[in-house]
């Protein structure tokens, strides 16, 4: 398998450049989230939303942090919505290797 891994901060900009751009980065205040996609909190203190398409739930990779989700917050998730108990930086990587896919 062949994931060519970059480094946080390339990664991070990209992840934001696309969901700006193809999935919209929804600011915290905002409920609309285009069809397709889901809204995500994600940090281990400080928590960002990020608006995701709905096929990540379908990856191995992604189930394996919804099921930590489901072991550390079960179905109150204190934001109001999903919430991924995971660094901003993990994610950032593991998203931008999901879109490479």
């Amino acid at each position: 398998m062949g994931i060519r891994l970059m480094g946080i901060a390339h990664a991070k900009q990209k992840l934001q450049r696309t969901l700006s751009a193809r999935m919209g980065i929804v600011s915290a205040t905002s409920i609309d989230v285009p069809k397709g996609h889901l809204a995500v909190y994600v940090g281990e203190t400080h928590k960002k939303r990020f608006v995701i398409p709905i096929s990540y739930l379908n990856h191995p990779l992604f189930q394996d942090l919804l099921n930590r989700a489901e072991e550390e917050f079960g179905f109150d998730h204190p934001m109001g919505g999903l919430t991924i108990p995971c660094s901003e930086e993990y994610f950032i990587t593991l998203t931008s290797a999901l879109n490479c896919s």
